[in-house]
Order: C-alpha cells, then structure tokens, then sequence
C-alpha cells in the first residue's frame, strides 16, 4: 500500500449510535468484570488493601515498616498510597467486587482511549483491532494493584506530549497534573519523565531550524514543571528517590516474575506480535522519523528486559507508529458515530447492574494459593510469634496482621536480604537456611508443598510438620 492509494471509504454509523470507542470500553470491562477473579491471581493485592486501610484510620501515609519482623521500624514510603486508598475503599464498598472492578474500569478506559484516538487517523474496525491486540499482549500483567490504575494516565500523559510534539509546539503545564497524579499512584512515573525527554527530541526533529531555540526551551520550562509536579505527594522529593531505589535492586530483579527478562525460548503471544511486527515492517517499507525510531526501539528494549513491560510496549507502540503509518499508507479516519444519551446511558445501567450481581453473588475472590486461611488458623491456634513464609503468603499473612518475614515490597528488604532469602528456601544455601531460623528466632514456617526446605525440615530434629494441604505445609518449632 502507498499514499497514492485511494483513501478507505467512509464507515457507516456504529450500531445505535454508539462510538467504537464506548463499544469497547464497555466490552472490555463486561468480560473482566465476569472473569474477575483472574485480577486477584497476585498476592500482593491483599497488603496493598491493607496499607489503604492503615493510610484511611491514621489519616497519614507510612513513613516506616510497621507489617513485618524482620524490618520493623526501618524507613519506608509508601509511593503507591493513592492506589492503596482508593482498592481500599472499593474493598468497604463491594468486598473482592470493588477492587476487581475499580481495576476493570480502568483497563476498560485504556482500551476505550486508545480506539478513541487511533480512530482519529484510522478506521474504527481498524483501530478496535488494534486496541484489542495490545489488550491480549497485556493480559499476563494485568492484575488488581497500583499500576493498573496509572494505566488511564500514562494514555494521556503520552497523547498529549505526541500531539504536542507533532504541533511543534511545548506541551501544556495543564498536564502537569497527570503526572503528579502519576506519581502518587505508582512509581512507575519515572518513566513518564522519560516520555518528556523523548518527545522533546521529537518536537525539535519536527521543527524547522529557526523555530528550535525557542521551542527547546519552552520543553525544558515543562520538563522542570514536570519533575516540580513529581514531588506533589505527601513524601515530597522523597517519592523520587523511592523509585529509583526500586531500579537499584540489581539481581534480586531477576529472581521476581514480573522483573524477569522476555524468554524467547518460549512461543507466546509477544514473541508472535514482536516477529509479525518486524515481518510486516520489512515486507511494507514502514519509515519513521528517528526520534520515533528510537522510541520504538527503547519500548521493545524494556519490553525484553523486563515482563512488566510488555503492556507498555502494547499500549504505547501504536501511538508512536500512529500519524507516520497513517500518513505513508494514507489512512484516514472513517465516520464516526456521535455519542448518543439514551443507547450510551443504556449501556453503562447494564454494566451498573452487572456489577450489583457480581458483587451479591460473592463468587470474586483471591485464589486459595495464596489464600492459606486453614494454615494461619494453625499458626494462631499454636500462639507463633515470628514465622518464616514464603514469599507469595506475604500478603495474606498481613491481611490475617501476622507479623511477615518477608512480603512483595522488594525495596524494604533490599537485594542482599531477599536474594539470600531466596537461595535458603531454595537449599542452593542449606546453610544459609538453618542461619535464618537461629538469627531470627524463627518458631514456625509456612511454606508451598514445592519449596525444597519443606524436606529439610521434616528431617531436622526440633521441628514437627502440623499441619498440610495443597497450598501450605506448617512446621512449628517443638525443641531448642
């Protein structure tokens, strides 16, 4: 296809009036509404609601550990606090439904964002299936915690800086305020500073030689606003420095799931989207500027370093690629339907009443993997005072409030700790294993029926297994 190809025809009006863009939204939040339980599969949902509630009783944000022993009273920021407060409020609200939907509504307006604004320069049908690409990329990683909420945002943020850039003109400081948004929700919004920087570059590519001067300092006045806004939150500068704390863990990143680089050893759905992608590159004669090469270049680099990063590839890729695909292939947008009040508010009362079914039907919940509710009634039963867990109960035992050993918030505990911690339980370390149960007085353990020390344990004089089922096995201290 080339730009001397006649433009595509002109789309009928969507079925009763309703846009493409609501369509999917609704679509979307329907099916994760149903299959709710698939946003609860992450432990760490359990002590993200059990800090919102903490920040909600004592009307502050924490400013040290105060949920495990092993920490207790060392420093730490909660940078998610907003997140927590708010899944929090939809837990009192709706039980499991609320924060499972908050989570839903969210996700729902990505994907409604993003057909919205590829459906500007592209046909509907076109910018649906897109939409609904990176919403399959994305899944592995969507789940009920803070970074699902920024997912809104971080659409926006990069709109606004990409039609900045593509105007030649700086972006306006009424964006600042997603950014501090950004930053009061999830860490992650290091990387929407990033995003300035990139599209600066862009914006300069864009601009003629005499406007550039100008125009680069107009994008250094919005980048310092922007880094101003980051220190908006009741940790101030702190909140920066917390997030690249959590940049700085070195190899404990590659012993956690999500921080894990992408195995191409494996044929998943990314791998598949990453060589179509190139394939249809190649085969099409695709051009971009250089600055929106480089982006492209730097999202597939974080995308293979890390697994969480795969969403952001798919939600942002089709942005960058947006205006200079659908300038070469002459795309243009078909039309659209306009927003009608009566199918529109139709729509959002039967999403309404799903939800009030979800929720008195009670049948969302976190799964019982890492929900050991009959091993902690064990645990209490025999009075334990400093449990040594594995990692995925952490969360489930601050929901119980029994003091943790260790939990998912990886920057308390630092990289010596956990990955000492993780060779012990893994008996690389059989040594380092006995270590943690004298060092820290340990008087019993919960551990998965498949974490090796499980066996060292029912062979080492002085502990007693009491208790076990498919998700827990409970060992208590019975000699000295």
């Amino acid at each position: 296809m080339s730009s001397e190809t006649a433009t595509i025809p002109r789309e009928r009006a969507s079925v009763f009036e309703v846009p493409a863009w609501l369509w999917m939204g609704c679509g979307v939040y329907g099916l994760l509404l149903v299959t709710g339980s698939q946003l609860l599969v992450d432990s760490d949902t359990y002590w993200q609601i059990a800090i919102g509630r903490w920040i909600l009783d004592h009307g502050a944000v924490p400013s040290v550990d105060i949920y495990s022993f092993t920490r207790a009273g060392e420093q730490w920021m909660s940078s998610s606090w907003l997140a927590q407060v708010l899944y929090a409020k939809a837990y009192d609200l709706a039980g499991w439904t609320g924060p499972v939907a908050l989570a839903a509504i969210c996700i729902a307006t990505v994907c409604a964002q993003l057909t919205a604004i590829l459906g500007r320069k592209m046909p509907a049908t076109y910018a649906s299936v897109v939409a609904l690409a990176a919403l399959e990329l994305s899944t592995g990683h969507l789940l009920a915690r803070p970074h699902v909420l920024v997912l809104p945002v971080m659409i926006a943020w990069t709109n606004g800086l990409m039609t900045a850039s593509e105007r030649r003109e700086p972006p306006s400081f009424w964006l600042l305020p997603l950014i501090a948004l950004w930053t009061n929700l999830h860490g992650g919004f290091l990387f929407g500073l990033v995003l300035v920087g990139a599209f600066a570059l862009d914006a300069m590519w864009n601009a003629t030689s005499a406007q550039r001067p100008s125009l680069a300092l107009r994008w250094i006045a919005f980048g310092i606003g922007a880094l101003a806004a980051c220190c908006v939150t009741p940790y101030g500068w702190g909140s920066i420095l917390a997030a690249l704390k959590i940049l700085g863990l070195g190899e404990l990143l590659r012993l956690i799931g999500e921080w894990m680089p992408v195995d191409f050893g494996r044929f998943g759905a990314f791998q598949l989207a990453v060589l179509a992608l190139i394939g249809a590159a190649l085969s099409s004669g695709v051009r971009l500027p250089p600055p929106r090469v480089a982006l492209v270049l730097g999202l597939l680099y974080m995308a293979l370093s890390h697994v969480r990063n795969v969403e952001i590839f798919a939600l942002l890729l089709p942005l960058v690629v947006l205006a200079p695909v659908a300038t070469q292939f002459g795309l243009q947008a078909a039309g659209v339907a306009r927003l009608r009040a009566v199918p529109a508010v139709a729509l959002l009362a039967a999403l309404c009443a799903l939800t009030s079914a979800v929720a008195m039907s009670a049948r969302i919940a976190p799964p019982a993997v890492q929900s050991p509710a009959a091993a902690v009634d064990v645990l209490k039963a025999y009075n334990v005072k400093r449990v040594l867990n594995d990692l995925p109960f952490g969360g489930y035992l601050i929901w119980r409030q029994v003091p943790v050993f260790v939990d998912g918030r990886a920057e308390l505990y630092g990289e010596t700790f956990d990955v000492a911690y993780y060779r012990a339980l893994q008996l690389k370390d059989v040594d380092g294993f006995i270590g943690l149960l004298r060092t820290y007085d340990i008087d019993a353990v919960l551990l998965q029926p498949s974490t090796p020390a499980v066996q060292l344990l029912d062979r080492t004089a002085g502990w007693q297994r009491v208790y076990t089922d498919d998700n827990a096995v409970v060992h208590v201290r019975v000699a000295n």
